[in-house]
């Protein structure tokens, strides 16, 4: 069995191992696929392992041999799935390999405004505080979390485990969701959109992005929310008017953002974000860890041997 894996270097840039697939077929693997490169590297192959690299209906019909694509991800857009199941191929993904880092990052983002660690770690190194007159200084307002609320949309597994590390800070949470459960109520208390708005010192986004969520932050939103509230999304870059946010940004109206993701990835020089004050921005990083890398790559094999043995898990489509 032929085994391609069209974009393997995000998941595995040389501290992982691919001998779970390797033990399972002949595996390829390719760093990174360009579209037009797709259907050509795929060739005969039967199983089809990506990311970020779209698999279209010309790909799937120019490669007449697939029976299986595994998603190295949770989200499985860049697949048309309904020509694979018209087509007969089964598709998978992983449905929870990163909530723990990805509930960690927001908190770092949330740390990293209140304080600035990063920036304050710059200044010492070039001798500011050196020079300093005074014991301490600081360049910004530092913020303790205590006794703040924290709205968070989306309250599923990453939300909540959000919402439980607010709640070993000292903070208030309070969530949105449309289908709370008794696991979200241990956690937080739900509460409408527009309450959270009004109520949170920190709102952040954990949810799916779906018709009614896209750019769910934006200008008549933004008013709605407390002066000087901190938004945090690591979620999907659509969830945000950007350009909305960047105004809110400079009046003020908004204190901070940290972002992990953006509307278009990677990100593009015109991004208003790019030059809003107070906004921190990395590379959609939040899955990362090798822990959830590895836990992803367990998964996907685990996912791959259940189609072989006729007991698919984790279909999607």
């Amino acid at each position: 069995m032929k085994i391609v894996i069209l974009d393997g270097y995000t998941e595995n840039p040389g501290d992982l191992s691919w001998e779970g697939f390797e033990q399972l077929g002949e595996v390829t693997v390719y760093d990174r696929t360009p579209e037009h490169l797709a259907a050509e590297r795929v060739g005969d192959a039967q199983v089809v392992i990506l990311n970020k690299t779209p698999l279209t209906r010309k790909t799937m019909e120019m490669c007449g041999n697939i029976r299986y694509v595994g998603v190295l991800a949770t989200g499985y857009n860049v697949v048309d799935v309904a020509c694979a199941a018209e087509m007969g191929i089964t598709v998978t993904n992983i449905p929870s390999y990163g909530t723990d880092a990805v509930s960690q990052f927001a908190i770092a983002l949330l740390l990293e405004i209140c304080h600035h660690v990063a920036h304050h770690d710059r200044a010492v190194h070039e001798g500011r505080w050196e020079r300093c007159p005074d014991w301490c200084f600081w360049d910004y307002p530092l913020i303790e979390l205590c006794g703040k609320t924290m709205g968070i949309i989306g309250f599923g597994r990453i939300g909540q485990g959000t919402g439980r590390l607010a709640k070993a800070l000292g903070m208030e949470v309070l969530a949105y969701d449309r289908f709370p459960n008794d696991g979200g109520r241990a956690v937080g208390a739900y509460v409408e959109l527009d309450e959270l708005f009004a109520r949170s010192d920190v709102i952040a986004l954990h949810c799916p992005l779906f018709p009614e969520t896209e750019r769910i932050i934006n200008r008549q939103n933004l008013e709605k929310m407390k002066d000087g509230v901190i938004i945090l999304n690591n979620s999907r870059g659509q969830l945000v008017d950007e350009q909305a946010l960047a105004d809110a940004l400079r009046s003020g109206k908004v204190y901070g953002a940290g972002l992990d993701v953006v509307s278009t990835e990677p990100i593009r020089g015109d991004n208003p974000l790019l030059t809003a004050p107070n906004c921190i921005i990395t590379p959609h990083i939040s899955w990362a860890p090798r822990e959830s890398r590895q836990r992803l790559m367990d998964i996907a094999v685990e996912n791959l041997k259940a189609f072989l043995d006729g007991r698919p898990v984790n279909v999607v489509g």
